[in-house]
């Protein structure tokens, strides 16, 4: 009795995960944090762009033609009589659209090939591992070029082409995560009972390859927001009149950068802040869930009992 008396059961506080994770993002990641407010403010904008911006994106303003910032125009007006600042909100939500798109398909894409090829293993991933250093062996800018000049310019091509593209050279990342999880016991013990391997691969190798698919997914959004961007500078993105950050920049913003510079400083900051905020969340929620790291989600485990 003496003996139980001195155990004392340690009875956690109920938390859950994502409050553990938002603790954890505010106390050791304040740049993470500072992004995370940056990558909500662009969500919110994104979405709510027919409220907040105080001019149509495309709205001739009669009389308006190269004004400076003012309080009427707090981010001025470009050659045709455009307000910018409501143009930059706009393109805030091609960025949303195909950051956000871009990032849930090459996880998707990179997920489905990494998981067959890494369960399935044999000659099937000796191909398919080809065909990705195949690709990988290209400089990314330069086959993104090739292929929009085949497709056209559009925000569809982009999402397509970006995310089939980066699928095929990132499903590496899950296809060694998916290696290391097969040889577990508890994968073998399903396959001796007689799972399918349909069952294998949905009970036990997907649900455990969630911290890197998720890291994969946090961190395309910059990347992809500023593929976007370099993109639209090049002349293969989003075709005018449509605002993008990248298209702002060029074509009118730099035949008017001397006599009207705020037309390419604005969408530059824009797309500046934005990628920086959403590059520091990518890699703030990297270190809080990567298990590989110290620090990882593997100290997110609360103990049950402690002894005296």
């Amino acid at each position: 009795m003496a003996m139980r008396d001195s155990i004392e059961l340690e009875k956690p506080a109920k938390r859950t995960g994502f409050r553990v994770f938002l603790r954890r993002l505010v106390r050791e990641k304040p740049l993470g944090t500072l992004g995370g407010v940056v990558t909500i403010l662009l969500l919110l904008v994104g979405i709510f762009a027919n409220v907040l911006a105080p001019y149509g994106e495309n709205e001739l303003i009669p009389d308006a033609r190269l004004l400076p910032p003012s309080s009427e125009h707090w981010f001025g007006t470009d050659n045709l009589g455009r307000d910018i600042l409501s143009r930059v909100i706009y393109g805030a939500r091609i960025s949303v659209i195909v950051g956000l798109s871009v990032s849930f398909l090459t996880t998707l894409f990179a997920t489905f090939i990494g998981v067959i090829t890494g369960y399935v293993g044999g000659a099937l991933d000796l191909i398919v591992q080809r065909v990705v250093d195949a690709f990988m062996c290209f400089p990314g800018i330069l086959l993104l070029l090739l292929i929009l000049s085949i497709t056209g310019p559009g925000i569809v091509q982009i999402i397509i082409v970006l995310s089939a593209l980066w699928g095929i050279t990132h499903s590496r990342i899950i296809r060694s995560a998916v290696i290391g999880i097969k040889e577990n016991v508890y994968v073998s013990a399903a396959e001796s009972i007689g799972c399918s391997t349909t069952r294998v691969l949905y009970r036990h190798i997907v649900p455990n390859i969630m911290a890197p698919a998720i890291v994969l997914m946090s961190t395309r959004v910059p990347l992809a927001i500023i593929n976007e961007a370099s993109l639209s500078f090049l002349g293969f993105g989003i075709p005018p009149p449509t605002p993008s950050w990248g298209g702002m920049l060029s074509g009118q913003g730099r035949m008017y950068m001397i006599e009207a510079p705020w037309m390419a400083f604005w969408p530059g900051l824009a797309l500046a802040v934005v990628v920086f905020g959403v590059n520091m969340f990518g890699d703030a929620v990297r270190d809080l869930l990567d298990p590989r790291l110290r620090g990882g989600a593997g100290s997110y485990r609360q103990p049950t009992k402690k002894l005296n």
